[in-house]
């Protein structure tokens, strides 16, 4: 048996632990262990069912620079489907790891850790802090993982200057695109409500479908703002509508509308929602919102945390890396309520949540060098 790299080793050790959210089987002892043998102080913040922990090494001046990330994963699908078993941690005959995980996000952790381990090693005594927050709760609700240790730390007045978030953010090539930022999310559940009646006898009744269409027709229609330099325009997406009783007979009494905006930084929550309520009520309809914000939208300009991932990855690939704010929401969003500089940078993102999901087992040692590069630049 060809024996593996201290990264391919851990991350292994990692995805073998089917730690499916919001469960943590033993990957943040694995964790904490490592980082106590290499110095670091460690903080368990457990909250309700979720695990998490914070760890800390140096006390010199300087900026304190955080490894972020998520030891949970997402439900492997049926087993049947897979080439190989989800939680085997395999490398395959072209070089893939293999298991739920690999890509988002164990791969990363490991990544972190090595090079972590690596960089205290060889700077005992370097400028600021180095810190770990770590979560098995970003897969699900994400109530009570990193949003809970951000709120501890808030209170705390703890500082955290910069924050690398373990996301897998590459396309094509590890470093090729790092995410600078995210969109908010704002959902909504939209109640409209008519009268029930027999589909025979309409002017005994008040449609809920007929009445929300053109309302809805405007919100999909509607121009919310440009987007700018960093971020495209806001979107509107109607998720899902249901209405009816199950019967081809009867006018329902009530529809219900699920809704989604990822805006950008040229929107607001509340702009955003008294705009929708403007355009139901011109349209005099009988309604309820049910709002529900999963995040607000953060943006990393360029400056020294940026700058450093940019180079460490020209210097360690050759690529010259693309910033971007494409993608759903990551517990970045969290973390940049601090005021903190976040990046997301991870390995290529083409199978996460997928059946066979896996990345090149190579990768995980050029990110590995880039995160050990990236604290040279930061932080020796």
């Amino acid at each position: 048996m060809i024996a593996l790299s201290p990264t391919l080793e851990l991350a292994c050790d990692l995805i073998r632990r089917p730690s499916v959210t919001p469960l943590d089987e033993g990957c943040q002892e694995l964790m904490m262990r490592r980082l106590a043998a290499a110095g670091f102080s460690i903080e368990p913040m457990p909250f309700e069912d979720v695990e998490n922990f914070w760890a800390s090494h140096g006390n010199q001046p300087g900026p304190v620079l955080c490894f972020a990330g998520h030891t949970d994963v997402v439900p492997t699908g049926p087993l049947q489907s897979w080439q190989h078993q989800p939680f085997g941690a395999l490398i395959d005959e072209q070089g893939m790891l293999c298991g739920r995980g690999a890509a988002d996000m164990k791969g990363s952790l490991a990544s972190m850790i090595i090079a972590v381990e690596r960089f205290v090693a060889d700077h005992p005594t370097h400028k600021g802090r180095i810190a770990f927050l770590i979560t098995s709760d970003e897969e699900g609700p994400a109530q009570h993982g990193t949003k809970a240790v951000v709120e501890r730390l808030r209170e705390r007045n703890e500082r955290l200057d910069w924050c690398i978030v373990g996301e897998p953010s590459s396309t094509s090539l590890v470093g090729d695109v790092v995410k600078n930022g995210r969109r908010g999310s704002l959902g909504c559940t939209l109640t409209v409500r008519g009268k029930q009646g027999h589909v025979a006898y309409p002017h005994l009744a008040k449609n809920p479908i007929h009445l929300v269409a053109p309302a809805l027709a405007e919100l999909t229609a509607e121009h919310w703002d440009d987007g700018n330099a960093f971020f495209p325009p806001t979107s509107f997406q109607v998720s899902n509508l249901n209405a009816g009783t199950g019967a081809t007979n009867v006018i329902p009494g009530e529809l219900t509308a699920v809704f989604n905006f990822r805006f950008s930084t040229e929107s607001t929550v509340e702009g955003l929602q008294r705009r929708v309520e403007a355009i139901l009520a011109k349209h005099e309809l009988d309604y309820q919102l049910d709002w529900a914000l999963s995040g607000l939208p953060f943006l990393t300009e360029p400056g020294a945390l940026l700058d450093a991932v940019a180079a460490s990855i020209k210097t360690v690939t050759g690529r010259v890396t693309q910033p971007s704010t494409s993608g759903g929401t990551s517990d970045g969003r969290f973390i940049a309520t601090l005021g903190t500089q976040v990046v997301e940078l991870g390995p290529v993102n083409a199978t996460i949540h997928q059946i066979n999901e896996r990345v090149l087992a190579s990768d995980l040692e050029v990110l590995t060098e880039i995160y050990y590069q990236t604290l040279v630049k930061l932080l020796a």
